[in-house]
């Protein structure tokens, strides 16, 4: 643990979090409570994605599975068996962590792109199981009372007692990620990333390494999707699974760098900012709106990410100023 804290680069992506947290506690303003919720949402989905992509090197399309499982169960606890938030909150992440045991024993097995196929067969079997599952809704999900609030000081008060806790997911997400990145069982990550064949030679155990990897990436969206769905009320098959918000992660990914702690948080950043300006600009395509054309400039946006800086702008910084090596985590 000391390494961690003498490294400035874990100090810089610290910082950047926390201000970016502390923005709209400061300002008590609605506005940008709502973009700092968005921002740091996807600060957590792309830094624990990272954990199986950027130091494992498996791409997975289906992230957004953990995400709905925690909040599916976390809202049905809260909804049918009256438990509080955090209890929910815990057991979100619970949950999604032993969901990502079980698939990992499974489908960790195959490797490259069988293995992001079956993350996108995955997601749409959680969704389609749910949506017929009546316990949960089935089609219509679940919806809370809006009495339930009034445990929280009712429902303005919830929604800052969610940002708090979505601040403090997003602080630890950063702790959390640079710990495994520097532990011995992120160095092993990493070797498997490079050559999961000689990874095996010298004694890892890839397909524990991996499942653990998996799991350990598991948590943290599972805990989100409660704090999501609390805050909006309802939960449905269709936001809770939704494709495009995993593929979204990539991208994150990608335009920051994969495999760094920073990467993920910049392209979050980075990503959300460029979204947000397309769903309120005003500017047309012919005769459909630029917002319609967002997940379309997702894709082209990888498309030159992969071409031009496969190693995005944390790794792109890194390779060209030797200097900034140290600083840039």
């Amino acid at each position: 643990m000391r390494k961690i804290w003498l490294n400035p680069g874990f100090w810089l992506v610290l910082a950047i979090v926390v201000a970016l947290g502390a923005w709209p506690i400061f300002q008590q303003d609605a506005a940008a409570r709502e973009t700092g919720f968005t921002v740091l949402l996807a600060i957590v989905m792309a830094s624990s994605l990272n954990i199986v992509m950027g130091y494992t090197g498996y791409v997975s399309f289906g992230h957004v599975v953990f995400y709905g499982i925690g909040g599916y169960i976390g809202m049905y606890f809260i909804d049918s068996l009256g438990l509080p938030l955090p209890v929910a909150v815990l057991f979100g992440g619970l949950s999604s962590a032993l969901l990502a045991f079980l698939l990992g024993k499974a489908i960790l097995r195959l490797r490259g792109a069988y293995f992001a196929l079956a993350t996108i067969g995955v997601n749409e079997a959680a969704r389609t199981f749910v949506a017929n599952f009546q316990p949960f809704g089935a089609a219509t999900g679940i919806e809370l009372q809006f009495s339930v609030y009034k445990a929280y000081g009712g429902a303005l008060q919830a929604l800052w007692l969610v940002y708090y806790g979505v601040v403090g997911i997003a602080i630890f997400s950063v702790i959390f990620s640079y710990y495994i990145k520097t532990s011995k069982f992120g160095l092993g990550l990493m070797t498997i990333r490079e050559d999961e064949d000689a990874a095996e030679v010298i004694g890892i155990v890839t397909p524990n390494a991996k499942t653990w990897a998996y799991v350990l990436s598991a948590i943290l969206p599972g805990m989100l999707g409660v704090l999501f769905f609390f805050k909006n009320g309802n939960v449905e098959p269709g936001d809770a699974f939704r494709l495009g918000f995993s593929i979204e992660s990539l991208v994150m990914i990608m335009l920051g760098g994969q495999g760094t702690v920073l990467g993920p948080v910049l392209g979050a950043l980075g990503y959300q900012r460029l979204r947000g300006t397309l769903l309120t600009s005003d500017l047309m395509i012919g005769s459909l709106p630029l917002k319609d054309f967002q997940l379309v400039i997702s894709g082209f946006l990888m498309l030159l990410i992969i071409l031009f800086i496969p190693s995005g702008l944390v790794g792109w910084l890194r390779q060209r100023f030797a200097t900034l090596r140290r600083v840039l985590a």
